[in-house]
């Protein structure tokens, strides 16, 4: 009965020593990140319908004007992607928007017929000012012809910034 005991106190030391060593050990809790793409910020119904039209009409805008601008030479057919913005979670201060497109150059070789294909990537950032807000950018965009409108605290407009890109 002895033994019984020892054994049944050993135990228990044990167990308590487990538990008291992994209560000093640090707790790693995630962060959030600092930084989220905007449209995770989205969280009024009217920021996210400003949101989705300032999408809109920027492709709008840039498909009426790419043929006369930016859609000529090798590269006829470049196409707006997508616009990421990334802003900081806490004050919803915007780091950088980068608007991508993409075109091809194709080729046809007359003696084979085979084609030969020549892709492009554009990464264009938004000339935006130090320190806009989402709100800022939205409220500056939410003109008919949001391509052409001024960006908070600058001269110049998203299609400044794509002359300087594409």
């Amino acid at each position: 009965m002895n033994t019984r005991c020892i054994c049944l106190c050993i135990a228990l030391v044990s167990v308590a020593f487990v538990k008291s060593a992994s209560a000093m050990e640090p707790k790693f809790e995630v962060e959030a990140p600092v930084y989220v793409d905007a449209r995770e910020a989205l969280s009024e119904p009217g920021e996210i319908d400003a949101w989705y039209q300032m999408l809109h009409g920027l492709r709008e805008d840039f498909d009426q004007i790419c043929g006369d601008t930016f859609c000529e030479g090798d590269y006829s057919n470049i196409q707006a992607l997508r616009l990421v913005c990334s802003l900081q979670r806490s004050n919803r201060v915007i780091r950088q928007c980068v608007w991508t497109f993409a075109a091809s150059h194709e080729e046809i070789n007359p003696d084979n017929g085979r084609i030969s294909v020549e892709p492009k990537v554009w990464r264009c950032k938004l000339p935006l000012a130090p320190k806009t807000t989402l709100s800022a950018l939205l409220g500056a965009v939410s003109q008919q012809r949001p391509l052409y409108a001024k960006l908070p605290g600058t001269q110049v407009s998203i299609y400044d910034g794509l002359t300087e890109c594409l």
